[in-house]
């Protein structure tokens, strides 16, 4: 029997069931996008810029039948790893070293790369984190905003790359105010500071902070511009093991606890990765209110 929860950022209840089962009924010959395009376009289910998110409903789709309650049609071609038939991007050639103070490299140019047609930047902005970020760089899924720093000669200094915020995380679910169902309604509005580089040849002191400090005043209108919403929190999560995070607290972070060090894949109670402190910056005065709100 269906219960009535939220499923993919959707209550999912009999009636909502009713009508996957009843589209599935009346077209068998359909493949599982044509079903996922029209479930979407059905339940006018369409991100802010309009989109329909039949990707969305495509994901919801396997978790009902993962929980026995649908049957869909046999899979027409096997899904394959994109990741592992990707061409990794070329080393890019090291930089001459930029040994500066700050000031003699302003001003400090952030250009976004993800929503423009910056090919060759957006091929050195991948090269560079994946060669040259503790963590790699493979791809970017979901929402994401992609920035690349040059100095006033135009030399590359750092890049900044902005996604989805994680799904759960207590320390910070606390200092916002949280519950699951606000969290579900209004987890959209953070954002997470997945990757930031400075090139290894660049010491420039005070520059991450700077850069973050640029970013953080440019990204709420830029996310708003390319998907529809704005962002009212920034967060990011900082191995205290090897770093201190100190660029973020220059540039007025808040550190609010440590992840529990369980991953978003991990079903079990047993921490699988080193916790991480938390660090959050908001966009907004209010954005406690804003992200609670009913």
């Amino acid at each position: 029997m269906c219960e009535a929860g939220m499923i993919q950022g959707r209550s999912i209840g009999a009636a909502e069931l009713a009508q996957v089962r009843a589209l599935l009924s009346a077209h068998p010959e359909w493949s599982r996008r044509q079903v996922s395009q029209h479930l979407a376009t059905l339940w006018d289910w369409r991100n802010p810029t309009g989109q329909l998110k039949d990707m969305a409903a495509r994901t919801l789709l396997l978790k009902l039948e993962g929980r026995g309650w649908i049957q869909l049609p046999a899979r027409r071609t096997v899904p394959g790893n994109r990741m592992r038939h990707k061409r990794l991007p070329a080393l890019p050639p090291p930089g001459q070293p930029v040994v500066a103070a700050l000031a003699e490299l302003l001003p400090v140019t952030l250009r976004e790369l993800s929503s423009r047609p910056w090919a060759e930047e957006r091929a050195l902005f991948d090269a560079l984190l994946h060669h040259y970020h503790d963590l790699s760089h493979r791809s970017t899924v979901g929402e994401n905003l992609q920035y690349l720093a040059r100095d006033r000669q135009g030399r590359p200094l750092a890049c900044g790359l902005f996604g989805a915020a994680a799904r759960q995380c207590q320390a910070r679910d606390q200092a916002i105010g949280w519950d699951a169902p606000t969290r579900q309604r209004h987890l959209a509005y953070v954002a997470n500071n997945t990757r930031l580089l400075l090139l290894p040849w660049v010491q420039v002191p005070g520059l991450a902070s700077h850069l973050l400090g640029g970013l953080a005043r440019r990204l709420s209108a830029d996310w708003q511009h390319k998907y529809g919403h704005p962002i009212y929190l920034l967060e990011t999560f900082v191995d205290a093991s090897r770093f201190h995070g100190t660029c973020y607290r220059a540039a007025n972070w808040r550190s609010v606890g440590q992840t529990t060090g369980r991953t978003r894949q991990n079903k079990s109670q047993v921490p699988q990765a080193p916790p991480k402190a938390v660090w959050l910056y908001p966009l907004r005065a209010d954005f406690r209110q804003a992200l609670c709100a009913s």
